[in-house]
């Protein structure tokens, strides 16, 4: 509940502060084919995805060479900027690593050593957000949570 808390917090003070950067937030722009391998690298591979309702799509990727994970949220049809983000959390190690902001086509990539640890990791388009948590961890199960503000 801790982490939940955090995020949420961490949303909110993100938010503030993206009415206060936007214009120095530079648009990600990429070809309607972006895929995850083109953001976070070709040596990842998608591990784990999230539809952000009909918008878009969080993937996690991972990296099995250097043990890392990396998140993306890449929008189903880019175009004028939306605010959009992705994050990801290793509990166990409490790294966390986030890109928020207006984009045209993705958010991310967000890095953090996940190797042998369980993830929390999301993001958001527009209003709608994406939270799992408890993932990638072997025969447990995750949670996933889909609002919208």
């Amino acid at each position: 509940m801790r982490f939940t808390r955090s995020i949420l917090s961490g949303a909110a003070v993100a938010a503030l502060m993206v009415g206060s950067t936007a214009a120095l937030a530079a648009p990600a722009s990429a070809a309607p084919n972006t895929t995850p391998q083109k953001v976070c690298g070709s040596a990842y591979k998608t591990v784990n995805s999230a539809p952000v309702g009909t918008l878009g799509t969080v993937y996690l990727t991972y990296n099995a060479s250097n043990g890392e994970n990396c998140v993306v949220t890449i929008r189903k049809n880019p175009g004028t900027a939306q605010d959009m983000s992705a994050w990801i959390y290793v509990p166990d190690t409490e790294e966390f690593h986030e890109d928020n902001g207006t984009f045209t086509s993705y958010a991310g990539p967000t890095y953090v050593t996940g190797k042998g640890h369980c993830v929390d990791w999301g993001g958001h388009i527009k209003n709608v957000y994406v939270q799992v948590t408890g993932s990638n961890c072997g025969s447990l199960k995750e949670n996933r949570v889909t609002f919208t503000r």
